[in-house]
């Protein structure tokens, strides 16, 4: 008997069909889209760890997962990664402080915490409503940084990119 071989990085073809229908857009399937949740090396990656820990853990609910990603990639416990790290002077202040890595504590963590959320879309066909205020939380944040800097996103991306942000927000008030 042939063995499957499992699916790498993002693919339609090995999609949930709930996923399908609630992404129709391409760029939410599109590996090589920076914007786009699965198309950084951080959303790769994302969605490469999550399959790897949901093969070691089907049991486990999700937000287990989605805590596991916050406290490792922001090195924070989950307690802090609240409505208060919202405020644009927050974030402001955080672009301006030379001791934090705004490209790490804020775009890396809440893009993976968006690709993690948004993998088990894709694999699982639904996302838990536990880990929604998580990824909610990572999309407004990645929005307000975004206009805030240029330091990973050139400004001239920003307006797609938030057009992109905003269609996460419709599916995962769907999913």
């Amino acid at each position: 008997m042939e063995e499957q071989e499992e699916p790498y990085g993002i693919d339609k073809d090995y999609a949930h069909p709930r996923a399908l229908e609630l992404a129709p857009e391409d760029f939410f399937w599109d590996c090589g889209d920076e914007l786009a949740p699965f198309g950084s090396d951080e959303g790769d990656m994302a969605l490469s760890e999550f399959r790897e820990w949901r093969k070691e853990n089907p049991a486990l609910p999700v937000i287990d997962c989605l805590v596991w990603t916050i406290e490792s990639v922001g090195e924070m416990p989950v307690e802090e990664y609240s409505d208060a790290l919202l405020s644009e002077s927050k974030i402001t202040a955080q672009i301006a402080d030379k001791d934090f890595d705004d490209a790490q504590y804020i775009y890396v963590l809440d893009t993976s915490v968006i690709a993690t959320g948004f993998a088990q879309l894709v694999d699982e066909g639904q996302i838990d409503a536990a880990c929604k205020p998580f990824i909610q939380r990572a999309i407004q944040r990645l929005t307000t940084w975004s206009e805030l800097t240029d330091s990973m996103l050139p400004q001239s991306n920003v307006k797609e990119y938030h057009a992109k942000l905003q269609v996460l927000q419709r599916i995962l008030q769907q999913a």
